[in-house]
């Protein structure tokens, strides 16, 4: 008696342990993946407005493409976020969950989000010259390069697309922890 009930005990023990693992890795990948997209999202508006008014326009443009860099890069290790969501929730059987298919779909609406985000942040680049198409056609001046950029992609629009994409993943970190 005493050896199935150890070996079930022990089992049941490396399954906590696993979850655990995964909730760790989990809430690390939204961490080290989303935080950094969240705040350089957010951050590039303004840097652009920065950029376009001529006000420190060349370091405006390397903050650009920093920033468009962090979005890009953390975009791709992000992904992380809903594999380790998905063997999580599939651990403990809660793929049926109200509150867990209402934070698959905000995931997936706010991966849509930056698809329009990343284009529209390179956009801008190129604009300014900051960007691989503006590398192949020099721009003739700075100010006309500035005005074509606020109106090819406009900071304002910018701020809504990183703002919509923050309030998603708010939402859904609202609901991992409340689980309604």
């Amino acid at each position: 008696m005493r050896g199935p009930a150890l070996r079930a005990l022990s089992g049941g023990a490396s399954l906590v342990a696993m979850s655990k693992f995964l909730l760790v890795l989990h809430v690390l990948a939204v961490i080290v993946g989303l935080g950094p997209v969240m705040v350089a999202s957010s951050m590039f508006p303004s840097v652009l407005r920065r950029a376009t008014t001529g006000a420190d326009a060349a370091g405006a443009r390397g903050a650009l493409g920093v920033l468009n860099r962090i979005c890009r890069v953390y975009a791709a290790i992000s992904i992380a976020v809903p594999v380790f969501g998905f063997g999580l929730a599939s651990m403990h059987g809660g793929m049926g969950k109200p509150w867990l298919i209402a934070s698959i779909i905000l995931t997936v609406v706010a991966a849509g989000v930056l698809v329009f985000l990343l284009p529209a942040q390179q956009s801008a680049l190129e604009a300014l010259g900051g960007g691989p198409a503006a590398e192949a056609a020099p721009a003739e001046g700075g100010a006309a390069t500035a005005t074509a950029t606020a109106e090819a992609v406009s900071p304002g629009r910018l701020a809504m697309l990183a703002g919509i994409f923050n309030l998603l993943w708010v939402v859904v970190a609202v609901l991992m922890i409340v689980r309604p």
